[in-house]
């Protein structure tokens, strides 16, 4: 019992000692889905949106400076993104977003979130949009 009792002890020292890590070594790792309040945060900071709704949802309203890439086409336009800054995936509602956020992840990008909610609770926010192409 004692032998096992020190092999657990070792093991969960080790265990600690990894996640402390980790949690210092992957500043860049985002959560993967965030709060509007936290995305707007963000917003103001310049931190890069991906919108990736329809050209018709977009026209309707965005997010000012945000970029639209619809979600049927971001796997065939990955090069149009940054791959050394965050970048925050938005939608109506959040469902779209996460799938993008999933084809990004997949692509090797690492700085990737998902905004909870979407342009529908980003508006109900009273957060800024604009409308048109």
């Amino acid at each position: 019992m004692e032998a096992y009792m020190k092999q657990w002890f070792w093991l969960m020292l080790l265990l600690s000692l990894l996640l402390s890590w980790c949690g210092t070594a992957g500043e860049d790792l985002q959560p993967m889905t965030i709060s509007v309040e936290k995305a707007y945060e963000l917003y103001q900071n310049n931190t890069f949106f991906l919108d990736v709704r329809t050209q018709e949802e977009w026209n309707e309203s965005h997010a000012p400076n945000s970029t639209l890439i619809p979600l049927d086409q971001l796997a065939n336009r990955l090069t149009e993104l940054p791959d050394d800054q965050l970048i925050v995936v938005v939608c109506r509602s959040g469902n779209r977003s996460q799938q993008g956020r999933d084809i990004l992840l997949d692509a090797g990008f690492t700085q990737i979130t998902s905004m909870a909610g979407g342009l529908t609770e980003w508006v109900a926010s009273g957060y800024p949009t604009i409308s048109g192409p």
